[in-house]
C-alpha cells in the first residue's frame, strides 16, 4: 500500500505543481482557452489558485520524504480536495459539466492519500 500511496503522491503532486506553476506564474491572458473559469476570476485569484496548488502538490511529496513533519502530507492532500470540490460547485454554477470528471477523479486520488496516510 505504501509503494501505491507513493505513487499516487507523486504523480498527483506533479499535476498540481504544474497546473499551479502555469496559473501563478501566467498572464491571465495567456492561460488556455480550455479553462474557461478563468474568464469569471480576476487575475489576482487565479494567482492565489495557482500557489494554493503547488504547495499543496509540495506537500504531498516534501514532508512525507524528508520525514519533517509527515502530518502535513494528509493535511495538503484534504486542502487539494477541497479546491476540486470548490471547482465542482463552480463548474456546476457554470453548466461546464465536461470537466467536472477531471475534478472528480483529481479529488478522488487526494482523498485516497488523505485517508491513506492518517
Amino acid at each position: 500500500m505504501n509503494v501505491v500511496l507513493w505513487v499516487l503522491q507523486g504523480l498527483l503532486g506533479a499535476t498540481f505543481i504544474g497546473a499551479g506553476l502555469m496559473k501563478a506564474t501566467q498572464p491571465k491572458e495567456k492561460l488556455p482557452a480550455a479553462m474557461t473559469w478563468t474568464q469569471r476570476r480576476s487575475a489576482g485569484t487565479i494567482k492565489f489558485i495557482g500557489v494554493t496548488e503547488v504547495l499543496g502538490g509540495l506537500g504531498l511529496i516534501l514532508p512525507w520524504a524528508t520525514d519533517i513533519a509527515p502530518v502535513l502530507t494528509p493535511l495538503a492532500a484534504v486542502g487539494l480536495l477541497v479546491i476540486m470540490l470548490l471547482a465542482i460547485v463552480d463548474h456546476v454554477r457554470a453548466k461546464e459539466y465536461s470537466v467536472i470528471p477531471v475534478n472528480l477523479v483529481l479529488g478522488a486520488l487526494a482523498l485516497v492519500i488523505a485517508i491513506g496516510r492518517f
